[in-house]
């Protein structure tokens, strides 16, 4: 029985800590302060890399996803 609860009760379950990552979005939050909780979220997740980049671009600001645009080289990962 404890197995069973510990598997939907939220604090264990791989799609609870996905669809947390999927709410973590930058808004007014420094790009410093989006990453920390981005990367905390993404550690709980089990995501792998390429749904990582992809959820990281949607959910950074638009002002900066449009700065990076222009920019002549693109970064290659986020420096810890």
């Amino acid at each position: 029985m404890s197995d069973l609860k510990e598997e939907f009760d939220g604090r264990n379950n791989e799609t609870m800590k996905m669809a947390e990552l999927k709410k973590v979005e930058q808004g007014s939050k420094t790009i410093e302060e989006f990453i920390q909780e981005f990367r905390r979220a993404a550690r709980e997740s089990r995501y792998k890399r390429r749904p990582l980049i992809k959820e990281f671009k949607k959910e950074m600001n638009g002002a900066i996803k449009r700065k990076l645009m222009k920019a002549e080289r693109s970064p290659r990962g986020i420096k810890q």
